[in-house]
């Protein structure tokens, strides 16, 4: 089971795991053991995720997310497939954690007097400015 927080846990069933090839550092070994983690979570169909916190990983996952509603979350770190099998498990628990956060509401404000005569005041000496860059008539 991996504890999310106080109220999400996801269950083992909902999780499989896949050790493919590394590409990454072990030398000739990487041609022989299969290191590299590819864990994936069915996140569409887990009842215990609720629908906003699924609605928001999947923007989250972006890529990661496939068309079936899995998350697939790789991992070739390290040199070792437990270690990088508890990075991915990590990196799951993370992303699930941030798309539990509610996002805060934007309250719209309203510009200030002061500011409003401030922006008016920079925008007339800025043209008065570009106004003396003209032709300079001649007096006789």
């Amino acid at each position: 089971m991996l504890r999310i927080n106080d109220t999400i846990a996801i269950e083992d069933w909902e999780l499989t795991e896949q050790f493919v090839r590394s590409s990454g550092p072990g030398g000739q070994n990487v041609n022989k053991v299969s290191s590299a983690v590819e864990l994936r979570f069915e996140a569409e169909r887990s009842p215990n995720l609720p629908d906003p916190v699924k609605r928001r990983l999947r923007r989250l996952a972006g890529r990661r997310w496939t068309n079936e509603g899995t998350l697939i979350i790789q991992c070739d770190e390290t040199r070792h497939q437990a270690r990088n099998r508890e990075i991915a498990r990590e990196r799951l628990a993370e992303l699930i954690a941030k798309a539990a956060e509610k996002p805060k509401r934007r309250i719209p404000t309203r510009p200030t007097l002061g500011s409003k005569k401030r922006r008016l005041k920079a925008k007339k000496v800025q043209g008065e400015k570009k106004a003396l860059r003209g032709r300079v008539e001649k007096d006789l």
